[in-house]
């Protein structure tokens, strides 16, 4: 195998507390190659909130380490990275995939994607406005509330019609567990963890201003929608003493 072949197979990885990250300087490019080759991929947004919260779970450490790439999504794993050497750039979910499926607009074939995730209505909405923006792609919808007939019909619809990429916005850990127990409905297609991305594209709720983000200070914007997050979050300045360490 050559060099090449070997990073679009296996990038570098890098410890992060118990899980690990990989260190990439095109996310957008691997993961298109990764496409093309058909070549099934589980992609975990990591932050500081999910690294915490592996160490206290042994089966989402599990996941993370199997996923074959676990980009740098929180300004705290940078932090962390940085302190040990590495300057390498923050990658938010949201823009990977945004820039994963906007790269799709310049190439020569159609691509079906699925949108799962969110309460009901929000992934439709989601799914309508990429389709204006790019009609060559096909996407399916569904909300995340879904009861358990309906949940095995949709499991039925994803494994009959074998979307290419399948983005999951479930949630922190709910959507990792949900990725790595339905992955062989769909073993060569793209699977990401969006968290909350299709409340943005839908328009339902709004990203931090640039300027809270090129701060590091999304987390707190995030805080302010979701006040109900907070006792997750004392999870932030936990992770910062241990990245000190």
């Amino acid at each position: 195998m050559s060099h090449s072949q070997e990073q679009l197979v296996s990038p570098p990885r890098y410890p992060v507390l118990n899980v690990s990250v990989h260190l990439l300087n095109d996310y957008q490019g691997w993961l298109v190659n990764r496409l093309n080759r058909q070549l099934g991929t589980h992609v975990v947004t990591l932050n500081a909130e999910m690294a915490m919260l592996a160490e206290k779970e042994p089966e989402l450490a599990e996941i993370i380490q199997n996923a074959e790439f676990v980009i740098p999504d929180g300004s705290g794993i940078v932090f962390y990275l940085r302190l040990r050497g590495h300057k390498i750039q923050r990658c938010p979910g949201i823009e990977l995939a945004e820039s994963f499926l906007a790269s799709l607009e310049n190439q020569a074939q159609t691509y079906s994607v699925a949108f799962y995730g969110g309460k009901p209505g929000i992934a439709v909405t989601a799914a309508k406005v990429w389709q204006q923006k790019i009609p060559k792609l096909q996407i399916i919808a569904q909300h995340g509330y879904l009861p358990p007939e309906e949940q095995a019909q949709w499991q039925q619809t994803l494994q009959a019609q074998q979307p290419q990429i399948i983005l999951v916005g479930l949630g922190v850990p709910r959507q990792e567990f949900w990725i790595q127990k339905n992955r062989h409905l769909c073993p060569n297609s793209i699977w990401i963890g969006v968290g909350g991305s299709f409340d943005i594209w839908s328009g339902y709720k709004s990203r931090a201003p640039a300027w809270l983000s090129d701060n590091h200070l999304e987390w707190s914007y995030r805080l302010y929608q979701e006040p109900w997050r907070w006792k997750r979050m004392l999870a932030l300045p936990q992770f910062f003493w241990r990245s000190l360490r």
